[in-house]
């Protein structure tokens, strides 16, 4: 099943899913850009060799060779345009995080359900066979004690988005969120959490530490102020799981007690691209989907009040 793709905005963030459709399998082909300017959309569309090109959001979703949404719009207008999407008929891809407020993400999946389409949270890196290895290896750490997980990159561009307090930016919904969904995705739901942040107007550096079942402990760190990292660790009660490129995938490599363990290394964006056909055409169940997306926004939630507090 190919689904055919309309960019809601011209974000840059669109680079990703132009370079991963080609790569999909046949599960995603890009067809239209839509952007509140005609003549931007028009330029966007014959640089990246679309066939059409809408000077509104609202043009895009009713375009009747769209199948399928991808939104890269700033956090806070993620679940609005979700929304509108699903309620034109189209499947969607949102970008991560869909929303702080697990209200509102409850709010997307309902219409979602109501009208038979398929809303995805755009975490890419759980898709990819490095995600799939953790998964397997992660065992062999024995009981889990700790997992430990990094992301952070330097902020050079001065009226990004992701600074935004009213758009909803900040290194936790930008980054940050990467590693709580690595630690739900190995420890489980977090059952209490400690926190602070560094903030100018939003927080440009962020540390969680979290509770979960069995005595697992968890804490993570994350920043649009310093040096490029990103890693995840996962520590047992007789051994040690290491990853030092989880959420690019750039370079897939395992490290598990000294044994360096490679896998397939795989276009992220065109990996979540199949995995929504599939799900859209009745092929497997998501597997990450509607109660993923509103326990993410929970610890999202509640990490902030952790640090206000």
């Amino acid at each position: 099943m190919t689904l055919r793709y309309g960019l809601l905005s011209t974000a840059a963030i669109n680079r990703a899913i132009l370079r991963g459709a080609p790569l999909s399998a046949g599960a995603a082909e890009v067809v239209a850009v839509a952007s509140r300017d005609q003549a931007r959309a028009d330029a966007y569309a014959a640089e990246h060799g679309l066939a059409r090109a809408h000077g509104s959001y609202e043009a895009l979703l009713a375009d009747p060779d769209v199948d399928a949404v991808y939104i890269g719009l700033p956090n806070s207008m993620h679940v609005e345009w979700s929304i509108k999407a699903l309620e034109a008929g189209k499947h969607v891809l949102a970008e991560k995080p869909l929303s702080r407020h697990p209200a509102d993400v409850e709010r997307a999946f309902d219409v979602a359900e109501r009208e038979g389409r398929v809303l995805q949270e755009a975490f890419m890196w759980r898709y990819t066979p490095q995600a799939a290895k953790l998964v397997e290896l992660a065992p062999q750490v024995g009981e889990l004690r700790v997992v430990r997980a990094a992301f952070s990159f330097p902020q050079r561009e001065p009226g990004d988005v992701r600074l935004s307090a009213e758009l909803e930016g900040g290194a936790l919904m930008d980054v940050g969120c990467y590693c709580v969904s690595a630690i739900r995705l190995l420890a489980g739901e977090p059952q209490t959490f400690a926190a602070v942040q560094t903030t100018e107007e939003v927080d440009v550096l962020f540390a969680g530490a979290m509770t979960h079942a069995g005595g697992v402990l968890s804490h993570f760190d994350c920043g649009m102020v310093t040096a490029a990292r990103d890693e995840l660790e996962v520590v047992g009660s007789d051994g040690r799981l290491w990853l030092d490129d989880p959420w690019h995938n750039r370079e897939p490599v395992l490290g598990l007690d000294g044994e360096r363990i490679e896998v397939e290394q795989v276009n992220a964006y065109a990996c979540e691209l199949e995995e929504l056909a599939a799900v859209a055409a009745g092929e497997r169940e998501a597997g990450f989907g509607r109660e993923d997306a509103i326990a993410q926004a929970r610890v999202i939630e509640a990490l902030y009040e952790a640090a206000a507090r």
